[in-house]
């Protein structure tokens, strides 16, 4: 019963704000300041789940003027809880394909976020060097993915280089988030306990060149991967209670 309750709700939400999200952002499509409002209203879906979801921000965390937010991607879930950490005038990158998904797909591409071809290398590539001009003329901050897949309670998988390409060329810090395992959240079950997404300090890029893009990727995963460990300890402690 639990379960078929929250598919119709999240069924009329995604219905809603398809019809009303896509009118309100015709009046300014593809303006930054869209994703920053839905990724907000996405989150707040979490109460519907049944997740107790608790934002985090680092000292300095919430200042940063532009930069390349990076954080780790499990599954559907993202949607509704690191979704909420998404700061003012920042767009996502994400593939191309999205934006054939019902309702979602296309409100994700007249919020203004970059679509990529991954199946197309070259195409790719250049996309990183648009990423770093929307950066520099737009003074707007992007969020990836840099897993570039759905872990699926794999962990943190390895990254690919993208992010960290595009943070040194823009000459932009690199701010990680790390959202607490949701693998253990189930439609049908009415407590879904808590879930903490924290957004860290920021990494800075300045004196760094193409060829220190590995070693910036093989320190961000680090801290990440131990936040993640950290978490994931925490909100099942908490969630027990």
């Amino acid at each position: 019963m639990i379960f078929v309750l929250r598919i119709f709700a999240i069924a009329i939400f995604a219905i809603v704000t398809f019809i009303f999200g896509c009118g309100y952002c015709l009046l300014s499509p593809r303006n930054p300041k869209h994703v920053y409002t839905f990724g907000r209203l996405f989150s707040k879906m979490s109460r519907v789940l049944g997740i107790k979801l608790e934002f985090r921000y680092a000292e300095g965390a919430e200042k940063v003027g532009s930069a390349i937010y990076i954080a780790n991607h499990q599954n559907t879930y993202d949607l509704f809880t690191v979704s909420g950490a998404v700061m003012p005038r920042t767009v996502t990158v994400g593939k191309k394909s999205l934006v054939w998904l019902p309702l979602f797909g296309q409100l994700y591409w007249i919020t203004g976020n970059i679509l990529i071809d991954r199946a197309n290398r070259s195409k790719a590539v250049g996309t990183i060097g648009q990423v770093v001009d929307k950066i520099k003329q737009n003074k707007v901050s992007v969020w990836m993915f840099p897993e570039g897949t759905r872990s699926r309670g794999r962990g943190l998988l390895p990254f690919k280089t993208g992010a960290f390409h595009a943070a040194i060329g823009a000459n932009v810090p690199v701010v990680p988030i790390v959202c607490s395992s949701t693998d253990h959240v189930r439609l049908n079950r009415w407590d879904n306990g808590v879930v903490i997404v924290e957004v860290m300090k920021p990494i800075s890029t300045d004196g760094l060149h193409k060829e220190d893009v590995r070693s910036l990727s093989s320190r961000c995963h680090d801290v990440m991967a131990e936040k993640l460990a950290e978490l994931n300890v925490e909100a099942s402690e908490r969630s027990k209670r």
